[in-house]
């Protein structure tokens, strides 16, 4: 099967997943469901992060402080829809072998469905980041940040454009920022020592 058609296969199968997740969740909020049963997975993901998070920064314990952002990278890719979960995941998939076609188009159908997804935002702002196309790349990270502030990978994925693009102070700032969430990255704190040593006049 050739790109083309096998992109074409995809979208149908696309536009049929979501079309019977939304049927089935027409019918499961049709169904009487008690008060006390009615928290969102989405608050609950949401308290999940807001512990992960303060842990996270408290963390003295490298082991830990790796096993504590996992967990925040599994809630970040976890919505309410497991056909957008999956194909997340795919598209991650896709682009690690780069096949960034794929990706772009599979990350494009999510986000136009989910468009609240921050992760889909965030994937699809790294493969346009790895295709060198920086400003697209920044407008999905502005995205990304509006839905999840405190999302560390995309601050990080600021910093690098803008480090590239030659605006040390904006890439700094960027990059502090996502030490803040995130105190545990040594690559950002390798990145702001090397900015410090170009910065530093001869």
């Amino acid at each position: 099967m050739t790109l083309r058609r096998g992109l074409i296969a995809l979208s149908a199968i696309l536009a049929f997943a979501f079309a019977a997740e939304a049927q089935t969740s027409h019918d499961q909020s049709s169904e009487a469901i008690p008060a006390v049963a009615r928290l969102k997975p989405a608050e609950i993901r949401s308290e999940q992060l807001d512990r992960l998070f303060a842990h996270l920064i408290k963390s003295q314990d490298p082991s830990e402080a790796q096993r504590i952002e996992q967990s925040i990278w599994s809630l970040w890719m976890t919505s309410d829809s497991p056909t957008a979960d999956a194909l997340l995941t795919q598209a991650t998939k896709a682009s690690a072998v780069n096949e960034t076609a794929a990706a772009l188009s599979i990350l494009d159908k999510v986000i136009t469905v989910h468009p609240d997804y921050a992760e889909a935002w965030n994937k699809r702002a790294t493969v346009y980041f790895l295709l060198g196309r920086y400003n697209d790349s920044l407008k999905d990270i502005d995205k990304v940040l509006e839905l999840e502030p405190r999302h560390f990978g995309a601050l990080s994925g600021r910093g690098m454009i803008k480090r590239q693009q030659g605006d040390l102070a904006a890439a700094r700032a960027a990059f502090e920022e996502a030490l803040s969430y995130n105190p545990h990255m040594e690559s950002v704190k390798r990145a702001l020592e090397e900015i410090e040593s170009e910065e530093r006049p001869i």
